[in-house]
């Protein structure tokens, strides 16, 4: 076994940078099918999440941010059960969109789509045709042998793999490999799956034979990231991100769609798909409905006739044993990555101040504010944990740590409680354009419900019951105070949040709600026209937002273009 220093090409860092160099000679070029995609897709949950994506991918184009000649689409899920999602558990990204996730590097700086394509930049010239699955909210940062490329030029079905400890494997999907026929672990292994286990329980694990010694693996792999944190004597077990499927595979998988017609039940392209494969598959999963968001009456038999129609199929597996899986989908998890995680700033080159102007800095060890195309004034105050992106904050305004402010603008004297989220949306109502502002704890489950009114002084509002916060806003409990569906009462369709003419105005009324509950103080709102956070998506203006984004953006643009004359 070689050394941590020697076993590979490149370290973790110096293989990432290089394939963002080289997706950024790409950028605003005309791309060959051989260096780059024939296709990139994405899906979209409804048709006003289809027309954010589609103006936003203009958008990219129009300012060559993205590599030329090649097909983008979006696709908007049909009729019954949904493929995309709301990002309730990142809400800064539900108006528009994960994938288009602003990161604090760059410039312009990095969406999560950029990312996604320079990760997975090597990809197209060592594969067969077919199609790359893959998610919004993930990162996935790997290196192999100097002269090793990934190849997906097997038939069937091809999934990365990569080595976790065991606790992360039960929130993943987890490979039951068959043995190795050789000791020594290497960078890049190309493995047969027995089994597809998906986010089983530790014991599971054990029962299957998904758990690995520790004696297989190199130090060189025990650091960071969310699926690679290994102690050097823990076993661990290899876990999912991507996956490629072959020409005959899709096609199959979209002939069976077609002769079926609409989806009325819920499909997971991880767990429904992969658990059907590998020579150990059996039906057992399909009667499992304890990670199904919806149970609906169809699941289990359109369950099994995937399982008939896939059984037989290969799966593949590329074990990347010197890798790392982040995932950015929570609140939590954000702030972390983003002002905490030296690892990943080391590996990707984050930034505490990204494309924007902001004078002063907060120094603290360990944790960084993070400040993403955003002007804020020198008086202005960022605790360190908190990430600012898309916004304008005067000389009077502190912001406490681990928020989460976006697209918002404030002049006024304003505080921002620590742990607080506080997102601004652009809202065309009745042709008029309006502004609302989101405003809770970084930390409340936005997605618990409960089925009666009776029953919502158990949902929780920064951390106060949310019955007491109703009291404090003069609001009453009736059947109005929830949109959508009345037996799935959450914060998330709580209508709560005031509609002003303003985006200034906007973000100070819902500061005063904010500051309300945490003071315990009194702020009516019962005069206020109000919405959920389920309805500003229905009614968000994306022209307005991605305006509002651009004028930040000129004036940085010009701010820099201005000290680059002073300087030369």
């Amino acid at each position: 076994m070689a050394s941590a220093s020697t076993f590979s090409g490149f370290s973790l860092g110096e293989a990432t940078q290089r394939k963002l160099r080289k997706f950024s000679e790409l950028r605003g070029k005309p791309v060959t099918a051989e260096e780059f995609w024939d296709i990139v897709a994405i899906t979209a949950a409804d048709e006003k999440q289809e027309l954010a994506y589609k103006q936003q991918l203009s958008e990219k184009l129009r300012k060559k941010e993205l590599p030329l000649g090649v097909q983008y689409h979006v696709f908007v899920d049909p009729a019954g059960a949904k493929i995309g999602g709301y990002s309730q558990r990142l809400p800064n990204a539900s108006a528009l969109g994960k994938i288009f996730t602003a990161l604090p590097f760059g410039n312009p700086i990095y969406q999560m789509l950029e990312l996604k394509l320079a990760m997975y930049i090597d990809f197209p010239s060592h594969m067969n045709p077919g199609i790359l699955v893959t998610c919004a909210d993930d990162i996935e940062l790997y290196t192999v042998g100097e002269s090793e490329f990934i190849c997906f030029d097997k038939p069937g079905i091809t999934a990365l793999a990569h080595p976790s400890d065991l606790t992360v494997g039960t929130t993943h999907g987890v490979f039951v490999l068959e043995p190795l026929h050789y000791l020594e672990c290497k960078d890049l292994e190309y493995r047969c799956c027995y089994r597809f286990l998906h986010k089983p329980s530790i014991e599971k694990m054990r029962q299957f034979d998904a758990v690995c010694r520790p004696e297989k693996l190199s130090q060189q792999y025990y650091a960071g990231g969310d699926t690679s944190s290994l102690k050097l004597d823990s076993e661990y077990v290899y876990t999912d991100s991507l996956f490629y499927m072959d020409y005959k595979s899709a096609k199959k998988l979209l002939s069976f769609y077609e002769k079926i017609g609409t989806l009325n039940c819920e499909i997971d392209a991880y767990g429904d798909f992969l658990q059907a494969l590998g020579p150990g598959a059996t039906m057992e999963y399909t009667r499992n409905t304890s990670n199904v968001t919806k149970e609906e009456s169809e699941l289990i038999d359109m369950r099994q006739k995937i399982f008939h129609l896939l059984k037989g199929t290969p799966l593949n597996v590329v074990v990347l044993n010197n890798s790392k899986f982040y995932h950015i989908g929570t609140t939590e998890e954000y702030l972390f990555h983003f002002t905490s995680d030296n690892n990943l700033r080391l590996e990707l080159g984050l930034q505490d101040i990204t494309f924007s102007i902001f004078p002063a800095k907060t120094e603290c060890p360990g944790k960084a504010s993070c400040v993403i195309q955003s002007i804020l004034d020198s008086g202005c105050f960022v605790e360190p944990g908190s990430v600012v992106e898309y916004s304008r904050l005067g000389p009077d305004v502190s912001v406490g740590e681990n928020c989460i402010i976006s697209g918002v603008c404030i002049q006024t004297t304003a505080v921002l409680p620590a742990y607080s989220f506080v997102c601004s949306l652009s809202l065309k109502i009745n042709g008029h354009l309006k502004y609302s502002t989101m405003a809770f704890g970084v930390q409340d489950n936005l997605k618990k419900n409960v089925q009666a009114l009776s029953d919502i002084k158990f949902l929780q509002f920064f951390g106060v019951c949310f019955l007491s916060c109703l009291d404090i806003w003069n609001l009453k409990v009736t059947d109005k105070l929830f949109s959508g569906n009345k037996t799935c009462l959450s914060l998330w369709n709580a209508r709560i949040f005031p509609v002003c003419c303003s985006l200034s105005e906007s973000v100070t009324t819902s500061l005063k709600m904010l500051n309300a509950v945490k003071n315990k103080s009194t702020f009516k709102l019962n005069n206020y026209m109000l919405l959920s956070m389920e309805e500003m998506l229905i009614y968000k203006d994306v022209e307005d937002m991605l305006a509002y984004r651009d004028l930040i953006f000129q004036e940085v643009t010009l701010t820099e273009k201005q000290a680059f004359q002073k300087t030369s």
